[in-house]
């Protein structure tokens, strides 16, 4: 079977051209990681233009509605739950609530704490997100068959638990 060519095989010749005595292939593979990531990034956020849902907002609906009712968690178990850092959580829980998909009440068990709770909307937007997202993220593996599929979860677990 022939590798389709793209942009990192320029790359990499280019290097081994100029540096042979560098392996460049680590760059090249992860660089390959990196562009996977950023196209797929795109093509999910174009399928889900048409819920009004901002970069990060699906996936914190997603943690929300995968915990089951009353559909909340608290800040930290958010967090947790979810591929995104804390870094900016507070603004983009702050626009959610604006946006009349989530809201934010006082943790019976903690008097200093938050619960973070889908609404009525929220629910209702996550539901009928979550086949669309499945779909087009299942149309961007499409060039794999099964066996590779299962091959690349394999190696990026694999690499994942090495890293974290």
């Amino acid at each position: 079977m022939c590798l389709p060519v793209d942009r990192l095989d320029a790359i990499e010749e280019a290097w081994r051209r100029e540096r042979p005595d560098v392996d460049v292939g680590p760059l090249v593979l992860v660089g390959r990681l990196f562009r996977a990531v950023s196209l797929a990034d795109g093509r999910l956020a174009s399928g889900l233009a048409g819920f009004d849902l901002q970069p990060g907002w699906f996936d914190l609906l997603a943690a929300l509605r995968r915990a089951g009712k009353p559909y909340q968690l608290n800040p930290t178990q958010l967090i947790q739950a979810t591929m995104l850092s804390s870094a900016g959580m507070t603004k983009r829980l702050d626009r959610m609530a604006a946006a009349g998909l989530l809201e934010r009440r006082a943790d019976p068990g903690d008097r200093r704490g938050t619960l973070v709770r889908l609404t009525p909307r929220g629910r209702r937007t996550i539901d009928a997100a979550l086949p669309v997202h499945v779909a087009n993220e299942a149309e961007l593996l499409a060039a794999l068959t099964e066996r590779e599929r299962r091959s690349l979860d394999r190696l990026l677990r694999k690499l994942l638990a090495s890293l974290e």
